[in-house]
């Protein structure tokens, strides 16, 4: 999701929730992501692990922004797409969860917050903050735009 602020690009990204990232901030956000299920077509996926991620329902008939693949480091191929909107920041993250084993090795299992927090940020900013293998993303949705 992309807005306009005082004439700024901003782009909401994604803080992952786990005890891995607690600490980590400038390389740690992505773009909210999910797994596609069998069958299922990319956008629609986008569509609907956005709502599973963000907790914002994304009208199919929308005008999405083509942002082509990345592969990231561990193989995982990831599609995105801009799409112009808000998010209030007010509006409570949704309670998707993973469970691991933490701490390591302790044989206790816990649940963590896929998400654990989500926020706009001007372009230069998320050029820190996001992952590495993410940043081609905001390279295409600037050139689509035409616009830092």
């Amino acid at each position: 999701m992309y807005r306009f602020r005082d004439g700024q690009l901003e782009v909401l990204l994604a803080h992952p929730g786990g005890p891995y990232f607690a600490r980590k901030d400038d390389g740690a956000w992505t773009v909210p992501k999910g797994e596609i299920e069998a069958g299922e077509d990319y956008l629609a996926t986008a569509i609907r692990e956005f709502k599973e991620e963000v907790g914002v329902a994304v009208d199919p008939a929308s005008r999405f922004v083509g942002l082509g693949s990345i592969r990231q480091r561990g193989g995982k191929v990831v599609h995105a797409w801009g799409i112009e909107g808000d998010y209030d920041p007010a509006h409570p993250l949704p309670t998707s969860t993973f469970e691991m084993e933490w701490p390591s090795h302790s044989g206790t299992r816990k649940r963590f917050p896929e998400v654990d927090r989500l926020e706009f940020f001007p372009l230069p900013v998320a050029r820190v903050k996001l992952k590495d293998t993410h940043l081609p993303f905001l390279d295409r949705l600037e050139a689509f735009l035409g616009r830092p």
